[in-house]
């Protein structure tokens, strides 16, 4: 090793000590008569001192030619620091340089290499490498390695095994776009990238593999954003041999897990919520928890609620839902609050047309923005209604039942983070259960599994197959922490006969079925066991634990919003003698 100790290591225990530290130039102070050059590693910083008087000229020639980013190696004795520094680990000792050495120079960085940097996302993911070298990056990093090793140690403590599964695998036609890899070998054919190891993870359990995980890669050609990119890190498990309430406690136990040994936190156990509950009360199959302002019905044809119809208010009337939340201790909001607050629901990504509201004055009258239609009687309605107490603000939205339940959980969580009631410092986490089996398209008239087409009914629905599928329910399950999706999976079907039915419904050929997923199908035929798993979002679990939205610092080399790694320039073309071993013409 060329180094006796890391930046990070030193201490006041180590005075006096002949010491040998490599590492980066982090800033140089020459006052002439002393030098101080901070040194940084991967495992903090150390301040190197040096005294003109005591350096020879070469040393000296060589510190003043010193510039951020110099990689050098520095040997000398372990002092005591004068100003100590009580913000970094090593701030209470110095090494006195004795011998510099120059391992490498530097071009001058085009952002500066701290914690606050200077640099903007663009220019950091183009100079990904220099990125990495700042404390929040290298950190995030640390944590998802943490969070990696804890994993394996509670699936290994388990039971489970970690088997790796295919990369070049076979396009589906189902859920999102896959990438495709052209095969040179065979012209005219082509691999995929897994969207996850699926059918993989069922084929071990009918190989008796009764307890999987990975912590795999999977990939997804689709739109990007904050918490998405084209390829993203799942940790992909099954089970046999049990049902969904086994899976429940054991996954639900990992968590706890991760949480207690990475955040010595406590989360108790986790509350369950149906898929139906959850749109009803929150418009989310993900809600935030962390506080309350539950959605409150003024008008709900389908469960025969009306509290604002007949007063000739034509957006009321029209309307299939009116909802409405309390926003505790906001009847304070200004004319100028409330018309920024609607302009916010206005915007194309949320698409409302208005906002009403009604303010709880100090005597308890009700003053609103439909007063014209509306007595003081059918306020106080709305207010009892809403369990609204003296200065509070009541929002209401209106439309057809699934956007006017879009609108309010958008307006609700934008509610919570004014308020400061979304703190990442609390965690609450719920099951949501229970989802919906089938969506219907309107636009092509299908049926579309709205989980994936290997989930099973619950068995006390499945007679429902025949006659009602809107009213089927998938036994599937999903975690949610602070309004996040963090895993999600379900109990699969792993009776041939009913997997060929679902294909049918998804509108599967007998052909089309046994051209995609005839390999899944003979297995079936083979003894196999009652499964299920689930899957966690790997980046997003580490995103949360670090406090942030975006999931990108928790990726050592991620791609932009527009899918490119602008530091290696990709995607990007190939030659044409490339394309036409492969069979691909590209005019």
């Amino acid at each position: 090793m060329l180094r006796t100790h890391t930046a990070g290591e030193i201490r006041i225990s180590d005075n006096g000590k002949i010491v040998t530290l490599c590492g980066w130039v982090q800033t140089v102070r020459d006052k002439g008569a002393l030098i101080w050059i901070d040194l940084r590693d991967r495992y903090g910083v150390t301040q190197l001192f040096i005294e003109e008087s005591k350096a020879d000229k070469e040393m000296l020639k060589l510190v003043r030619t010193l510039g951020r980013e110099f990689v050098i190696k520095a040997t000398g004795t372990v002092g005591e620091r004068k100003a100590k520094n009580e913000k970094i680990a090593t701030g209470d000792v110095e090494v006195l340089v004795e011998k510099l050495e120059l391992l490498n120079a530097s071009k001058l960085p085009p952002f500066t290499i701290e914690d606050e940097t200077d640099g903007g996302d663009d220019i950091r993911m183009k100079y990904r490498y220099l990125d990495l070298r700042r404390n929040p990056v290298r950190n995030a990093l640390i944590l998802r390695h943490k969070l990696a090793q804890e994993i394996r140690k509670y699936m290994d403590s388990k039971d489970f095994l970690e088997v790796e599964t295919p990369v070049l695998i076979k396009s589906t036609p189902e859920g999102a776009r896959d990438f495709v890899v052209p095969s040179r070998m065979h012209p005219g054919e082509f691999y995929a990238l897994p969207q996850s190891p699926q059918t993989f993870k069922q084929l071990l359990m009918v190989s008796g593999f009764d307890r999987y995980f990975q912590i795999v890669k999977c990939f997804r050609d689709e739109d990007l954003r904050a918490d998405r990119q084209p390829e993203f890190t799942q940790i992909d498990c099954e089970m046999s041999f049990i049902e969904q309430e086994d899976i429940l406690n054991m996954f639900e136990g990992l968590i706890v897990h991760l949480f207690k040994q990475t955040k010595s936190i406590d989360l108790g156990t986790f509350p369950r919520m149906t898929y139906a509950d959850a749109a009803r009360l929150y418009g989310s199959d993900k809600p935030d928890t962390r506080f309350g302002m539950e959605f409150v019905p003024l008008k709900v044809k389908k469960e025969n609620i009306d509290l604002v119809s007949g007063k000739d208010f034509a957006v009321f009337d029209a309307a299939e839902t009116v909802l409405g939340i309390c926003a505790k201790g906001c009847a304070n909001y200004t004319r100028k609050q409330m018309d920024e607050l609607t302009e916010w629901l206005k915007r194309p990504q949320i698409g409302a047309k208005g906002l009403i509201y009604a303010r709880i004055e100090e005597d308890g009258s009700v003053k609103s923005s439909v007063d014209k239609f509306y007595n003081q009687d059918d306020l106080q309605k709305w207010a009892k209604a809403m369990k609204a107490e003296k200065g509070d603000l009541l929002l209401i939205v209106s439309g057809d039942d699934n956007k006017a339940r879009k609108f309010l959980s958008e307006l609700r969580l934008e509610m919570g983070t004014r308020l400061g009631l979304r703190d990442r410092s609390k965690f609450s986490v719920l099951w949501v259960v229970d989802f919906p089996a089938f969506e219907h398209n309107e636009e092509d008239g299908r049926w579309y599994a709205m989980h994936h087409p290997f989930t099973s009914p619950k068995p006390e629905d499945i007679h429902l197959l025949d006659t009602d599928l809107g009213e089927v329910r998938a036994n599937a399950y999903d975690m949610v922490i602070n309004g996040v999706e963090i895993g999600g999976g379900s109990i699969r079907i792993h009776d041939r006969e009913l997997q060929a039915k679902m294909f049918g419904i998804l509108g599967f050929s007998p052909e089309e079925a046994r051209k995609q997923f005839g390999f899944l199908m003979d297995a079936f035929e083979y003894g196999a066991p009652p499964h299920g798993g689930l899957a966690f979002g790997f980046d997003r679990l580490c995103s949360l634990f670090g406090g942030v939205d975006s999931i990108r610092d928790f990726i050592a080399f991620p791609k932009n919003n527009a899918g490119k790694d602008v530091m290696i320039d990709s995607p990007s073309t190939i030659n044409e003698a490339q394309l036409k071993e492969l069979g691909i013409n590209v005019r």
